[in-house]
């Protein structure tokens, strides 16, 4: 089963050391997460993965690398995550191998439909709800693109932008596998407790 609950670890929202925060997570029962660091130096963004993925993996964690299958390389992550402009699926998989993941996002009927014919591994879709975790946003699709969606694979889909806990039982009845959260688990004061919280939403809605 695909893990409900994809943490997003963002630096610019926390303010606590990451791997320890990250941990945290992964005892909470969080089972795959991704570092998206829009603002580091590739130096500093392979560290971090390095780290990151040198305490999950042996937790039973997959993490994912953001934009970068070079870095989700070296760093021995679970594999990547790339967008509409970063490298295509099928040139990401040819860099990271068969063994890791490769999931891909997607903002509309189009590019979902282009993303089911490749190898991902799950398909992203959104932003659900408005966000304020990216610096220009693509136009919010809303639940009823979700719903169409997944109409059309048996694919993993994983739904993100704004998604909160009083919204993740709508976004998982409408279709998604997975939600992918940023600011409403990482802002508050105890992620973990946020991480069981909606684990316990996905449960009841029988993921």
């Amino acid at each position: 089963m695909f893990p409900p609950l994809y943490a997003i670890l963002d630096p610019s929202l926390i303010s606590r050391p990451i791997v320890p925060l990250a941990e945290n997570l992964a005892g909470a029962g969080v089972q795959l997460m991704q570092l998206r660091d829009k603002h580091a130096g590739g130096g500093r963004f392979f560290a971090q993965s390095r780290e990151l993925a040198a305490a999950l993996g042996p937790r039973g964690v997959r993490f994912i690398v953001n934009d970068r299958p070079d870095v989700a390389v070296l760093a021995k992550s679970g594999g990547v995550h790339v967008g509409q402009d970063d490298l295509p699926v099928e040139e990401a998989r040819s860099v990271v191998g068969s063994g890791a993941w490769v999931g891909v996002s997607t903002h509309n009927i189009e590019q979902f439909r282009s993303a089911n014919a490749t190898s991902a591994d799950y398909i992203a879709v959104g932003p659900i709800f408005p966000t304020a975790s990216k610096e220009n946003p693509d136009p919010v699709v809303g639940l009823a693109l979700l719903r169409e969606v997944r109409q059309l694979t048996a694919k993993p889909i994983v739904a993100i932008g704004g998604i909160t806990l009083e919204t993740a039982a709508d976004v998982y009845r409408a279709g998604a596998d997975s939600v992918a959260v940023i600011r409403d688990l990482l802002a508050g004061e105890d992620p973990a407790r946020r991480a069981r919280e909606y684990l316990a939403i996905a449960m009841s809605a029988g993921k």
